[in-house]
């Protein structure tokens, strides 16, 4: 894969701090030309959510050319156990009948959380891979994204610092 050091790029990316001088290093795109967000993982869940518009800002404000969304090889897809996570959430009595009306809300009037429950909403994708690949094609797929940005999913290996490029389906 070929970057070019002189396009603005954006790189959203997990919580590993590591990660930013790394890619630096196997992008070589000019430290002046990178821009990073993280999140608890790489994966946009909302499509008009607050990360949301922070790419939408990012592009038309700081006029990014490149997305990437980068994921890291070997990786578990998140450090909390999920499971443990929802149980944590589901186990408290008095959140039960909240649980019933969050699961309701998501599932018959968010639009943009077609059919999802609660519990399908806190996991997520269940690969890195799989939520690479979700991210590009829904920023590919956002109305708000210009047709002709270019959006990338990236797989790091830290051990050897190798980036694979992965296709979105």
């Amino acid at each position: 894969m070929y970057f070019d050091g002189n396009k603005k790029a954006l790189f959203l990316t997990g919580m590993d701090q590591e990660l930013q001088p790394l890619l630096q290093r196997a992008t070589e795109i000019k430290p002046e030309n990178v821009m990073m967000l993280q999140t608890y993982g790489p994966e946009i869940s909302q499509p008009y959510g607050d990360l949301m518009r922070d790419i939408i800002v990012a592009v038309y404000q700081e006029k990014v050319e490149d997305i990437f969304v980068v994921g890291i090889k070997g990786e578990q897809r998140n450090a909390v156990n999920m499971r443990e996570l929802q149980n944590k959430i589901c186990e408290q009595e008095e959140k039960k009948e909240e649980i019933k009306t969050i699961d309701f809300v998501l599932k018959h009037c968010v639009p943009e959380f077609p059919g999802v429950s609660l519990n399908e909403w806190l996991e997520g994708s269940t690969s890195v891979i799989e939520g690479l690949q979700k991210s590009v094609q829904f920023l590919r797929d956002h109305p708000l994204i210009p047709t002709d940005l270019s959006v990338y999913g990236l797989l790091m290996d830290k051990e050897s610092g190798e980036l694979i490029e992965i296709q979105a389906p």
